[in-house]
């Protein structure tokens, strides 16, 4: 039986990225699987992304994210949702980003640390933390959506590749591994486990939210035993008093 350090899993991303391949099966096969399906999904990129844009464009709560500034962007950003299209400057920069995230996806060694750092700065962009000049947190309800969106289209594609079956199958599973492995580095930052170690990376990276959680678990912990206090003493204080009252009777 192989000892997992709880601790661990959540002060080094690493650690717990090589956790989570080996508990879902990664192996060398998935890896050149995906690698080796970058040659038909690579042209497939641009259309994805439109896909992506165009589903969270079709909701007034995924579209209010995009009027705001983001980190890096360097150009005149429009902060009126309805103002905002597809084709604004600041959707063309966010776009730019998605696509060389998926072709990093399809391209890198997935367990390599340096790329399980950039799964975890991914996921880190996301939330509103110490290190970012903007305050854009985006929920994790909506990162949960658009993951499964994002799965369901690379499932379609995927089906249409002129593999033979049992390879395109093959495939599959790998891609939901991998996409799997990318939504634990956001669980990371949005759950409230682990938040409790003054070194977990979402207390370490400043995230916001994830500090309000751990101060709110301190005041419930600290009522938790003032309530356990008070009801102790009150307890006591009746204890007492039926003593005092029955010695009281029995030598009156």
């Amino acid at each position: 039986m192989q000892h997992i350090d709880r601790d661990q899993l959540y002060t080094d991303s690493v650690y717990r990225a090589k956790y989570v391949a080996s508990f879902i099966n990664w192996s060398e096969e998935d890896q050149k699987l995906v690698h080796a399906s970058a040659q038909y999904l690579g042209p497939m990129v641009p259309a994805v992304v439109d896909a992506v844009y165009q589903k969270l464009f079709s909701f007034d709560i995924t579209k209010q994210t995009f009027a705001n500034r983001m980190d890096g962007f360097k150009g005149e950003s429009i902060t009126d949702a309805e103002q905002l299209s597809l084709k604004s400057e600041q959707i063309a920069f966010r776009k730019d980003m998605l696509s060389k995230y998926l072709v990093k996806l399809v391209t890198s060694d997935i367990t390599s640390p340096g790329f399980i750092k950039y799964l975890d700065w991914v996921a880190l962009i996301h939330t509103d933390n110490a290190n970012k000049k903007t305050s854009i947190n985006v929920e994790y309800v909506h990162i949960g959506a658009l993951m499964g969106f994002v799965e369901s289209v690379l499932i379609g594609a995927i089906s249409d590749l002129p593999l033979d079956p049992e390879t395109k199958k093959k495939t599959l599973l790998a891609f939901n591994k991998l996409l799997w492995l990318q939504n634990d580095f956001f669980a990371q930052y949005y759950c409230f486990d682990g938040s409790e170690l003054p070194g977990a990376r979402s207390n370490v990276k400043g995230v916001r939210h994830a500090a309000a959680d751990q101060a709110a678990a301190s005041r419930v912990a600290a009522l938790t035993n003032q309530s356990g206090a008070i009801i102790g003493a009150s307890a006591g204080a009746l204890a007492i008093g039926a003593v005092a009252g029955f010695l009281l009777k029995m030598y009156k």
